[in-house]
C-alpha cells in the first residue's frame, strides 16, 4: 500500500497544524494541542482527546464524530476548533 495525501480543507493557517474541525472526514490525525478552558481540556483528556494521541475524524458536518482509541465519540464543531491536530503521514479512508 502506497502512501495517500492527507487532504486539509484550504482554512488550515499551516498544513502541519490545524484545528480539528478543518480536517476532512476520513482523515487520521495527532492530537499536539488543547486550547479550550482548563476545565474543558480536562473532560476531553478524559475522554481520550490527549496530546499525542493519534485519532480517525470519522464524520465532519453539524458535529464532528471521530475514533478515538476505539470508540466514536462526538463533540461539537466549537470544541473541535480548540482542539489542534497534525495530519498523519499515511491515512486510509474508513470503508
Amino acid at each position: 500500500m502506497g502512501e495517500e495525501l492527507v487532504e486539509i480543507r484550504d482554512e488550515c493557517p499551516t498544513p502541519a497544524i490545524c484545528p480539528l474541525n478543518q480536517i476532512r472526514a476520513g482523515v487520521a490525525v495527532r492530537i499536539k494541542h488543547l486550547s479550550a478552558s482548563p476545565d474543558l481540556n480536562h473532560r476531553l483528556r478524559e475522554m481520550g482527546f490527549c496530546e499525542e494521541q493519534s485519532i480517525r475524524l470519522i464524520r465532519a458536518e453539524h458535529s464532528i464524530i471521530c475514533e478515538v482509541c476505539n470508540v466514536r465519540l462526538g463533540i461539537s464543531s466549537k470544541i473541535a476548533e480548540s482542539i489542534l491536530v497534525e495530519p498523519l503521514s499515511s491515512s486510509p479512508r474508513i470503508p
